[in-house]
């Protein structure tokens, strides 16, 4: 009975000393929760639109730790710092799985679901996520053009100029490969780094001996097999987008005035690291 007392009055305690936050610091508090599931304001009656505001309000957060990884990454890179810089891109890599599975979660919708609420989000679009642009430009797919829909917005637009004009990922890849000892083309290396990276076969000439001594080049072949992984997790994320949409509104426009499953299906032939595809052909 004395045990049994013991552990009840121990219970009670622990139980106040759980509930009583006054003055303290709570999960919620922590998170802030009052605003981050204060964000969802469905602006029809439609049901199924709850859960289009979620999935893309939880893929801009993805988006946002993508970025928060890449960024660390590549400055790791350009420190030669690569062990660390691994663990960061193995990351991304399994934040573009956690992105994909929400399009299983998003295709529950149907057609008729999502008619029911189009009309409310008059020109919004995917097309017009600036973190996606960002994460694009961080990668190397450098677009100027793909600035005009965030001219609206000075700070965005200042935020994309800056992500433009930074060397992407790859760009400090080629250049390690060149403190390494590699022979990279002196185009490459002083190449305007604002513009579309294009395939040079002085890069792909390093890349090659890499892969053919990789006990040699160890750390080099490792940081080539983690950009590989990303940019094969980043294409199952655009085919399962373009599926996804098809699936939900055919081959109607979208609503930010693009071609819809057209312009998405020309994104899929982007390649951001060209020569690490290329390498396989070559061995």
């Amino acid at each position: 009975m004395t045990n049994e007392a013991g552990d009840q009055h121990s219970a009670h305690a622990a139980s106040d000393a759980h509930t009583d936050f006054a003055g303290a610091m709570s999960y919620g508090d922590y998170l802030q929760l009052d605003t981050l599931l204060g964000a969802q304001q469905p602006r029809s009656d439609s049901h199924d639109e709850m859960l289009f505001i979620i999935i893309h309000q939880a893929t801009e957060l993805w988006m946002k730790l993508t970025l928060h990884e890449l960024d660390a990454a590549r400055r790791l890179i350009m420190k030669d710092d690569l062990a660390p810089a691994f663990k960061h891109l193995a990351r991304v890599s399994r934040i573009q799985s956690q992105l994909i599975q929400s399009w299983d979660v998003l295709s529950t919708m149907t057609p008729s679901d999502y008619s029911r609420f189009r009309d409310a989000l008059g020109r919004s679009s995917g097309f017009q996520s600036a973190q996606y642009r960002l994460i694009e430009f961080a990668l190397g797919n450098k677009q100027e053009a793909m600035l005009a829909p965030h001219k609206h917005r000075g700070d965005v637009n200042a935020k994309l100029e800056r992500a433009l004009a930074t060397p992407s990922i790859y760009d400090e890849a080629i250049r390690l490969l060149a403190r390494h000892g590699f022979a990279i083309a002196s185009a490459v290396l002083e190449r305007d780094v604002r513009e579309p990276y294009h395939a040079d076969p002085s890069v792909l000439a390093a890349w090659a001996q890499v892969y053919r001594d990789p006990k040699r080049y160890w750390d080099l072949y490792q940081l080539a097999e983690e950009l590989i992984d990303l940019e094969d997790w980043f294409q199952q994320w655009r085919f399962r987008h373009v599926t996804t949409v098809q699936r939900i509104i055919g081959r109607k426009r979208g609503t930010g005035g693009t071609a819809g499953v057209g312009y998405l299906r020309q994104v899929l032939d982007v390649t951001f690291f060209p020569e690490l595809w290329d390498v396989r052909t070559e061995l």
